[in-house]
């Protein structure tokens, strides 16, 4: 990609069509880009043709013709899968920008796979991309110029907020709290709707009640100039039944229990960054 290429007339390829590359796609289409301005390499025939026919993008099952025109390629393939495309990728690289999605996958290697190719761009979105409403946590290596990071964060605005780490490291945390996140919103829903069920009302109620809950306090969280401590305060009233409830909680550790489960995730993020980083 020229170093003066405007992000109106980018031309992205996508290594891998799943279900991240569909948001992505989904939401730069609404952001305003061109169907022949994205391209799809997706080795699977049938899914290569349901993106076709459900965005009206360029779609193919051959690696050098979807990479031959374009300044931006997004890795989406599955970090298992990475070390062999990297192999195949980099006698077709001319100087575009590599963005990967794959978890786990450090930028250093990434560039030793590919001979030390510089241009990299890590990435780690979440689910709610899915829906447009996810978080990315981003990292370059040092020699990827302000354009290529902005160009980078544009893309993956395409499906919801974003932010920057200074080191790699970093992305362990993102992985730990947003990448697996909605694992844990998930978890404390199902066990609210258990709850509900448990004191008599019917599973619909019980999903209304605990999915309206969640999305309503999520958005008072986020409008709000004041922190979740200071609005979790307003809530439990002296002698109440959230007072009453946050007491349980505490009583049974569950913030430290639930810290725990989490550094148990990012962990598990770093030992598998040098599982798939091996080769």
């Amino acid at each position: 990609m020229n170093q003066s290429t405007n992000y109106d007339v980018m031309n992205i390829t996508f290594i891998g069509g799943g279900n991240m590359a569909s948001a992505l796609i989904s939401g730069l289409l609404q952001q305003g880009f061109a169907a022949q301005q994205l391209y799809v390499v997706e080795i699977n025939v049938e899914n290569c043709e349901k993106l076709k026919l459900e965005f009206g993008i360029l779609a193919t099952n051959d690696l050098a013709e979807g990479v031959a025109k374009s300044d931006v390629v997004l890795l989406s393939v599955k970090p298992q899968q990475l070390h062999d495309l990297t192999q195949d990728l980099m006698p077709l690289l001319k100087d575009q920008l590599l963005i990967s999605i794959a978890a786990g996958i450090r930028v250093s290697d990434i560039m030793r796979w590919l001979g030390g190719y510089e241009r990299v761009v890590r990435a780690m979105p979440n689910t709610p991309s899915l829906v447009r409403s996810g978080v990315t946590g981003l990292y370059a290596a040092s020699s990827v110029n302000e354009l290529d990071r902005k160009n980078a964060e544009s893309i993956l605005a395409a499906v919801g907020s974003t932010l920057w780490v200074v080191e790699e490291e970093m992305l362990h945390a993102v992985t730990a709290i947003s990448g697996s996140g909605p694992a844990y919103i998930f978890y404390f829903i199902e066990s609210l709707q258990q709850a509900g069920i448990e004191l008599g009302l019917t599973p619909v109620q019980a999903r209304q009640l605990s999915l309206q809950t969640f999305l309503g306090a999520g958005k008072l969280a986020s409008l709000s100039e004041e922190d979740v401590i200071t609005l979790r305060a307003r809530v439990t009233s002296k002698g109440g039944t959230t007072e009453r409830a946050i007491q349980a909680m505490e009583k049974s550790d569950i913030k430290h229990k639930i810290i725990a489960a989490i550094r148990a995730a990012s962990d598990r993020s770093h030992e598998m960054s040098d599982e798939f980083g091996r080769r």
